[in-house]
């Protein structure tokens, strides 16, 4: 077969478009399966980037040569660091973005991409020969996991394209259901379809999947609000832009409104939860934790008469609000009743009703450290498919996926952060160690070396990856070594010069204290020019230290005891502290070295510290 492609992405949601531009700038030629051409990018849900966790996936994606930060910097509306009065370690940036010039945004910089091909088509079988060299595709019977690899996709008009590689980036698309009351629609976003014959074919690869959910809020006329009564939310008054590669932002921020339920609104709600497909049995899959609907909230907490609405422009021109916090699947006459009991949307005008969509993922034990699924040879995922929620987990699993794909195809070994670098490492260690039960989403508690990953030094940790990859140019190199210095130099001159026999770094420590504070006490320091993002990071460092330093130890343990053998006779039974889950994966399993410990499912970074610990004392 000839080949028609060296990679096929299916999916231009945001996991497709960083696979597919990660992979062609590598030099591949790239095809990008997409229903509709000027979807690529689109936001589905809620009009935003960033946010806890979230925030500093995206900078670490722009740190790699991703597109996400450059195209929020170029739509955003607002830009605000969340937890900006907690230490630096939680802080994370977020921008509210104009949504359809963030789509906009995305279309023109794929459509740009040389070696990327876009081909508005659905994507209906991927086809995998035997091992033994034979061609065509696997029947049901025959898919044993590690007894395929790919030859290529059939589109639905029967066309078959070549290729020796696949990333799916299928989003809520793979077998999606949008539920509204009791009406069913197949569909993974309003107005768009399902891809389910795909479904079947994956299944028929011998590759086992589970249905996830989540939901979006009804769209409102901007016009309708009254919103003289409601809190106002600015943005930052200097705003920060997401992309290291952006230059100072310069723009006229739109602000967001708070309001939040009433009683009256619980009321409607739970008189006809009955009514809604999440509580009428219509939907099987668990949603979101940290992001459940309406419904979720009024029967879960009872206690409570009140819950926060975020109302969020959904552009500088488009006349509609998105209320983040209240997604529905109840049917549109229900949602009307109780938004009208919600202070200022007593007269509001629905664009758009909520709803619920229902999909197929991987489960992912499937899933290796490179994205790579276990079972067919050159298939890899990313996204939703995986398990995750939110348009940042997906941009940054599909760079990563893109970017191994293709090393794959060249006989390179793959690219895999380590937890102790970065969120996204974080991630997908996570995705491929424990099954999640809900769609996964990012937190900065996730990462237990967070005090290490601040979202302003993701280029210090990264860009050197996407340098060596061919992924940023000379420019991004010589930008971020200028930063390094200057850093390096200020702590320098903060550990090495005194007042009054102590370092200024100790006075740095002190609350309130700030860099600026000491620049009468060194003049070299004031000399360096540190520019915002600089003086953020030297304060870090400083503020930091002793943990840092701690952190760096436990890593370097970790890496020279990692392939010492365990012990054959441990009960991990009576081990103080592992969890219930760990002792019984660890006595069932036998891991024989702290490596393979890590790996295994129900096995935390917590677990791993203390099994560290009972090494060193063996």
């Amino acid at each position: 077969m000839t080949r028609d492609f060296d990679l096929l992405v299916i999916g231009g949601g945001h996991a497709g478009v960083e696979a597919g531009l990660a992979a062609a700038r590598m030099g591949a030629r790239v095809g990008l399966i997409v229903m509709e051409e000027a979807s690529l990018g689109r936001m589905s849900c809620n009009p935003a980037i960033g946010g806890v966790g979230k925030g500093q996936l995206v900078r670490e994606l722009d740190a790699l040569g991703g597109e996400m930060g450059l195209c929020a910097d170029e739509a955003g509306i607002q830009f605000r660091i969340l937890n900006a009065s907690k230490g630096p370690a939680v802080r994370s940036p977020r921008a509210q973005c104009d949504r359809e010039l963030y789509n906009r945004s995305m279309v023109r910089r794929v459509l740009a991409q040389p070696g990327l091909s876009v081909l508005e088509a659905e994507a209906q079988e991927i086809l995998a020969a035997e091992n033994t060299g034979g061609q065509g595709r696997i029947p049901s019977k025959a898919g044993r996991p590690g007894s395929a690899w790919v030859r290529g996709v059939r589109l639905a008009d029967g066309r078959v394209l070549a290729c020796p590689a696949v990333v799916l980036t299928t989003g809520t698309f793979l077998g999606g259901i949008c539920h509204s009351g009791a009406k069913a629609t197949p569909g993974g976003r309003v107005g768009e379809g399902a891809a389910s014959h795909l479904s079947q074919n994956l299944r028929a690869l011998g590759l086992r999947l589970g249905r996830h959910k989540t939901g979006t809020p009804p769209r409102l006329a901007q016009s309708s609000i009254d919103f003289s009564g409601l809190q106002e939310q600015p943005g930052d008054p200097v705003p920060r832009p997401f992309s290291f590669r952006s230059p100072p932002l310069h723009l006229e921020q739109v602000s967001c409104w708070l309001t939040a339920t009433t009683p009256e609104t619980h009321r409607i709600i739970a008189q006809n939860t009955h009514l809604s497909a999440i509580f009428g049995g219509n939907i099987s899959g668990p949603g979101p934790r940290y992001c459940p609907s309406i419904e979720d909230k009024v029967l879960r907490f009872r206690d409570r008469d009140r819950h926060q609405i975020f109302l969020e422009p959904e552009g500088r021109t488009s006349g509609r609000i998105y209320p983040n916090g209240i997604s529905t699947s109840l049917p549109p006459e229900v949602q009307e009743r109780f938004l009208r009991t919600i202070p200022g949307l007593e007269e509001c005008e629905i664009l758009q009703p909520g709803y619920a969509v229902e999909y197929d993922h991987l489960v992912t034990d499937q899933l290796r450290a490179d994205l790579s699924v276990h079972g067919v040879q050159g298939l890899y995922a990313a996204g939703q498919i995986n398990g995750t929620s939110g348009y940042e987990e997906a941009a940054a699993q599909g760079w990563i996926a893109g970017v191994n794909a293709i090393l794959k195809l060249r006989g390179e070994e793959p690219l895999i952060l380590p937890r102790s670098s970065s969120y996204i490492g974080v991630l997908i260690d996570d995705l491929c160690r424990v099954n999640p039960a809900e769609p996964y989403r990012m937190f900065t508690s996730r990462a237990e070396h967070r005090m290490a990953l601040r979202h302003g030094s993701a280029d210090l940790r990264l860009t050197h990856y996407a340098r060596e990859l061919g992924l940023l140019g000379d420019e991004d190199a010589r930008r971020v070594e200028q930063k390094r210095k200057h850093i390096q130099k200020a702590l320098h001159l903060l550990r090495t010069r005194r007042k009054e026999g102590k370092e200024l770094a100790a006075y740095l420590r002190r609350p309130g204290v700030r860099l600026e504070d000491l620049f009468s006490l060194c003049p070299e320091l004031k000399a360096l020019g540190l520019d915002r993002e600089e003086g953020e990071e030297v304060y870090s460092e400083i503020l930091y230290e002793t943990y840092l330093q701690r952190q760096r130890k436990q890593v370097e343990r970790f890496e020279s005891l990692a392939e010492f053998r365990f012990p054959e006779d441990w009960d991990y039974t009576h081990f103080q502290g592992l969890k219930t889950e760990a002792r019984e994966i660890l006595n069932r399993r036998k891991p024989r070295t702290l490596a393979e410990a890590r790996n295994l499912p129900g096995v935390t970074p917590a677990d791993l510290s203390i099994l560290l610990v009972a090494l060193e004392r063996r």
